[in-house]
């Protein structure tokens, strides 16, 4: 799942992150209310794990404004302390679970597929493909590396998702042609290798190193580390 965890303890965001990117989830961090506001525009979150105790805007807020603006997606409260009062704002203003840190990230990644199968949603991790720190999603047509969301156009997608599935291996051009193009031979101008080119400028933008090795005289392939 691609997840937005809203927490202002700069460790405690790290760690929790990195456990959940372990089990195989994207996550973005916002350390603030407003912060979350902002990121929830830009990208399209699967789910919400939000801090209770938030700098400028608490997370009962967070939810609300979430709530009043028609974003549906499951919402998981975390607390420092369990108290009721602070349990049933969270809930009235629009949060679906609730947990009292530091709780396991097995569990919360468990919670949140619960939330999401008792909306009759398909869970987006099922179809979630990954190599490296890249990960995409067909069904959602979105893409991650690292942290990061990528802005790809269609091909551009179609591309990464062919090199991902097939990570690690060789793609010759004729095989990419048919794939994401859907042609059985091969047009002039070399289109395999611009949109080559343009794909890799933005996955090294957006993260460390080059991940799409060249065969020359071959094709590509996508490593996977």
């Amino acid at each position: 799942m691609n997840l937005l965890l809203v927490e202002d303890d700069e460790l405690y965001a790290a760690s929790l992150a990195e456990e959940l990117r372990q089990i195989g989830h994207a996550v973005t961090i916002a350390p603030t209310g407003p912060d979350a506001l902002i990121a929830v525009e830009r990208d399209a979150f699967d789910a919400i794990v939000l801090d209770c105790m938030l700098p400028h805007l608490g997370g009962s807020g967070v939810a609300l404004r979430l709530r009043e603006r028609g974003k549906r997606m499951p919402i998981l409260m975390l607390s420092a302390l369990e108290r009721s009062a602070e349990k049933i704002a969270g809930l009235t203003a629009g949060a679906d679970d609730y947990v009292v840190k530091p709780t396991p990230a097995a569990e919360i990644d468990a919670r949140l597929k619960a939330l999401i199968r008792a909306r009759g949603w398909s869970e987006p991790g099922a179809d979630t493909l990954r190599a490296g720190d890249i990960v995409v999603n067909p069904a959602h047509v979105r893409a991650w590396r690292g942290e990061r969301s990528l802005d790809l156009a269609r091909l551009e997608f179609r591309l990464l998702v062919e090199l991902v599935r097939h990570k690690g291996s060789v793609l010759t051009r004729a095989m990419l042609i048919e794939n994401v193009w859907g042609y059985e031979f091969e047009p002039g101008g070399n289109i395999v290798d611009a949109q080559v080119r343009m794909l890799r400028r933005k996955l090294t933008a957006a993260g460390e190193g080059d991940p799409i090795v060249t065969r020359r005289g071959v094709g590509y392939m996508l490593l996977d580390d």
